[in-house]
């Protein structure tokens, strides 16, 4: 059985994943991790989830203030030998409905083209495919995903 936590950036369990996640794409993205990694700091990340199977972290996410009414996914990661479970997508609709909670009205998020789950998982969950915001315009090797929030359910 799954459960779902609402903390912050400064949760140890939290930071135990992201080092994971950060080995995963290091190895991914290769040459171009640095890069990446300059985005992706995890300092003063308000609104994380994390998911626990048996007490046990085993994926997170994060979501952080882009610009007003706009939040971007941050640090969304499960741990290999838990994928396919569907934990990603319940952490990702966690995340959803506490944007909506914090009165933001879109989803915007980044990944790489070598993320094929990610990619698959983001359009699984009705993330439409937009242009490359921000710092990832132009680049190449991102992906970027945009999700319109509709009213509370």
């Amino acid at each position: 059985m799954h459960t779902l936590k609402k903390t912050n950036s400064q949760d140890l369990d939290f930071q135990k994943l992201v080092i994971e996640l950060d080995k995963d794409l290091a190895i991914r993205d290769g040459d171009e991790h640095q890069f990446y990694a300059q985005f992706n700091k995890i300092t003063n990340i308000k609104h994380v989830i994390i998911a626990f199977e048996n007490d046990f972290p085993v994926g997170c996410g994060a979501i952080k203030e882009y610009e007003e009414k706009i939040i971007e996914v941050k640090r969304m990661f499960v741990l290999p030998e838990k994928r396919g479970k569907g934990i990603a997508s319940m952490i990702l609709h966690e995340l959803e409905i506490w944007a909506k909670e914090l009165g933001f009205e879109k989803l915007i998020l980044e990944t790489g083209n070598k993320q094929h789950e990610a990619i698959n998982l983001y359009k699984k969950n009705n993330f439409l495919i937009t242009q490359n915001y921000g710092q990832y315009a132009g680049v190449e090797n991102s992906v970027c995903f945009e999700k319109i929030l509709g009213f509370l359910k």
